[in-house]
């Protein structure tokens, strides 16, 4: 719990902001999000623009390297009719859709993780992002469609 001013608010690990009109928009967690050289990018700004594409069925955007300067690239669990030979369409296909919005103009790199995302036990929504972030360092996968 924290004061401010006469209320009390609590820390909650999410962030979020409110626009002109009054409303609450939730980026996702403090703890997720993607700093670059060129600013934060945001879960879900990111995710749900990716996640229309009608081939993936989920996404999570992960941060390679030091915050500060971290290369965003979003994973991608596809659905499962999706052959091998497709993933580089669809990441084209991706970076058509990201580069339509200024939030998420910048990314430029995808990767097709080859099974279903790691997720907590608990709650099979929340998925494991530091997992996939230490697979997309390492695997080799990913695919960089430059404008």
């Amino acid at each position: 719990k924290l004061r401010d001013g006469d209320a009390v608010v609590h820390r909650m690990g999410d962030v979020g902001y409110f626009d002109e009109a009054g409303r609450l928009w939730f980026c996702g967690r403090k703890s997720q999000r993607v700093t670059t050289a060129q600013g934060t990018l945001f879960t879900e700004k990111v995710e749900p623009v990716c996640n229309s594409h009608p081939q993936v069925y989920r996404s999570a955007l992960v941060g390679i390297g030091p915050a500060g300067a971290q290369q965003p690239v979003v994973v991608l669990e596809l659905e499962p009719d999706v052959d091998r030979q497709e993933h580089q369409r669809i990441a084209r296909e991706l970076r058509d859709l990201v580069r339509r919005q200024a939030e998420t103009a910048g990314i430029c790199r995808f990767a097709v993780y080859p099974r279903a995302f790691p997720v907590d036990i608990r709650h099979n929504a929340k998925i494991g992002r530091e997992k996939l972030a230490q697979w997309a360092a390492t695997s080799g996968r990913i695919i960089v469609i430059e404008d």
